[in-house]
């Protein structure tokens, strides 16, 4: 969730393995440290210096033995990231091109078409276009299918892989061959890479008086994207705005930082989260800065058990401070920060490196977020397949740390209409259809809690 760029706690493969020639080409090939012999004459660390020659002795069975010929660096490499998924969920180790991506994601930008995909049948269909991208202004439609990539078939690559080949530096040309609905022969189109913006912001009006804002990860755009979207929604309501809706239903999360500054937005003061870490010289606290970007408006926001991270972070420090009403149901429950820590040539590890603290001193960690007014989207429960909650996955780490108070105290502020507000849907309450707000039950009593709430003085100025 927090993306430290130098290199922090240094390389944790770094020791001796073994003693004898692999010992010499593991530390020739990739830069490790030998074992000093002042270290493996210490009875304190003995246990650790045999750990780390059973490590060497396997490595050279493997390499001698396994029935096919190995990579070094696929060993050295699976061994790092076995290290790190070993303490928790969320440690690992990223790849040169696993790092790749993941700084993709958390710029949400990058050298691209335009277009939201999936997979179907082999080949890759197209979800939608992205207004004013490559894509759209070449003709790309919902539901094309693309055939080939500059020639070459789709078939056989995974999704992220053809995602891969279309992605690339900003004015390269790229050829997609395209099979649309009602045509006999294939479409050939060309463009040109450009620089992509994710959008992880999206709003729009409810009638003509309540903001709707639905954010999908926390990128280094998302705190941007909710200043313009409120700045867009105010000159579209005029003087009618009363409210706003902040969506953050199935938003994994993403960068700390910008998880501040989402909740500064809202807060005029005090702290939004505190991070308490191994070594207290590196526990952090964050406080709000004067300014709310709404100007004091009644605010509610949307959670549900994909609400995770840096969602909760949000969330969280909403609720404590009394600024917003949560309606939904109950949060993922991730209460830890991961470190990205890079490791020069050979990628980064993602390590966890600290606890998360809602404003009251909470930790939330596998407990998640319960919402003010319980509303669940429909009548029966989605079946999951894998874990629903961060207590569901293994090794998870313990929530300590915190006030023995472990989820908000009750709340005196709610408004009266908040006693009648259902918690599920009424018999034959519309399927839910994304492009059709009344058919979201969750967002439609959202919406009644928000008008019930009063105006401030401030607001309504």
């Amino acid at each position: 969730m927090k993306l430290r760029t130098g290199l922090l706690l240094g390389v944790a493969f770094a020791a001796g393995l073994t003693i004898g020639p692999v010992s010499n080409q593991l530390a020739q090939r990739y830069g490790i440290q030998i074992l000093p012999a002042a270290f493996a004459q210490d009875g304190s660390n003995g246990e650790t210096y045999r750990m780390l020659k059973l490590f060497g002795d396997v490595f050279d069975r493997v390499r001698a033995e396994y029935v096919e010929p190995v990579n070094d660096r696929d060993l050295i490499e699976n061994a790092i990231n076995g290290m790190l998924t070993g303490l928790d969920p969320h440690s690992n180790y990223m790849n040169a091109k696993s790092y790749g991506d993941m700084q993709v994601q958390t710029r949400g930008e990058f050298g691209g078409l335009g277009i939201e995909v999936t997979q179907e049948n082999g080949f890759i269909k197209v979800i939608s276009p992205i207004d004013d991208t490559p894509a759209s202004r070449a003709g790309v439609k919902p539901g094309d299918l693309i055939l080939a990539l500059d020639g070459k078939t789709v078939q056989g690559l995974s999704l992220n892989d053809a995602v891969d080949k279309m992605r690339g530096p900003a004015n390269s040309r790229i050829k997609l061959t395209i099979k649309r609905g009602g045509n006999d022969q294939p479409l050939e189109l060309s463009m040109n890479r450009e620089v992509i913006k994710v959008q992880v912001v999206k709003s729009h009006m409810e009638g003509t008086d309540i903001a709707y804002i639905r954010m999908t990860g926390f990128t280094e755009q998302t705190d941007n994207g909710l200043r313009k979207a409120m700045q867009s929604l105010r000159q579209q309501a005029g003087d009618h705005l009363r409210g706003v809706i902040l969506d953050l239903r199935n938003n994994p999360g993403g960068l700390l930082d910008q998880a501040v500054a989402v909740s500064d937005d809202f807060i005029d003061q005090g702290e939004i989260v505190s991070t308490r870490a191994r070594h207290p010289e590196d526990s952090q606290r964050w406080n709000a800065k004067d300014g709310d970007i709404t100007g004091g408006l009644p605010l509610v926001v949307l959670t549900n058990g994909g609400s995770a991270s840096a969602s909760e972070i949000v969330a969280g420090a909403l609720q404590d401070h009394r600024r917003a009403i949560l309606v939904g149901t109950r949060t993922f429950g991730k209460g830890s920060v991961q470190t990205v820590i890079p490791l020069e040539a050979n990628g980064a590890m993602r390590l966890t490196t600290a606890r998360y603290y809602t404003p009251s001193g909470r930790s939330i960690q596998g407990l998640g977020i319960t919402p003010d007014i319980e509303v669940h989207s429909s009548r029966t429960e989605t079946p999951h397949f894998g874990p629903e909650r961060e207590a569901d996955l293994n090794r998870v780490l313990l929530n300590t740390g915190g006030t023995p108070q472990q989820s908000a105290p009750a709340r005196n502020d709610l408004p009266p209409i908040a006693r009648d507000i259902p918690k599920l849907p009424p018999e034959g309450f519309p399927t839910y259809d994304q492009t059709k707000s009344d058919t979201d039950f969750q967002l439609q009593q959202a919406l009644a809690v928000v008008r019930a709430m009063p105006v401030s003085k401030r607001a309504s100025r």
